[in-house]
């Protein structure tokens, strides 16, 4: 079955200082993530579909680099509130929490769904750092340059 979502609401610029998390993407998943805080998932369209999506981000004034960002509930681990958790497609050499983060997101990637096992998460993770890295290299270069970043 082909399922094919509008996105009225894309891109969709979103900016807020990272705080801590679960604590479970870098260590269950090998994938870390930054988080914004519950004001940010609870400012979102009422309209706006959970699932994975992909875009730009930046941290602090540092480059804009790919990412790729979870937006909802987290099935797997069952959270109760929505959250949006950023993975930035780039090695950090520390933690950047309290820094600000601003992402553009620009793609839908899938709906959420529940996994399994936790090693059927994981290749789910790759699979969509993969697709976005790749669909980020042919669209929407130009919101990379967009003057959200250099505010």
């Amino acid at each position: 079955m082909l399922i094919i979502y509008t996105m009225a609401h894309l891109p969709l610029f979103l900016k807020g200082r990272v705080v801590k998390g679960f604590g479970r993407g870098s260590k269950d998943l090998g994938c870390p993530t930054a988080n914004y805080p519950r004001e940010v998932a609870q400012s979102l369209p009422k309209d706006f579909k959970a699932g994975v999506y992909y875009g730009w981000a930046q941290v602090d004034d540092d480059e804009v680099r790919k990412m790729v960002v979870n937006i909802g509930w987290c099935p797997f681990y069952q959270n109760k509130e929505m959250s949006v958790e950023t993975h930035v497609i780039h090695k950090f050499d520390d933690d950047f929490y309290d820094s600000m983060l601003k992402i553009c997101i620009v793609g839908y990637l899938r709906p959420e769904k529940n996994f399994s096992s936790l090693d059927e998460l994981i290749e789910a993770i790759k699979q969509d750092i993969e697709n976005a890295s790749n669909n980020l290299e042919g669209e929407s270069t130009k919101l990379r340059e967009h003057s959200f970043f250099t505010e």
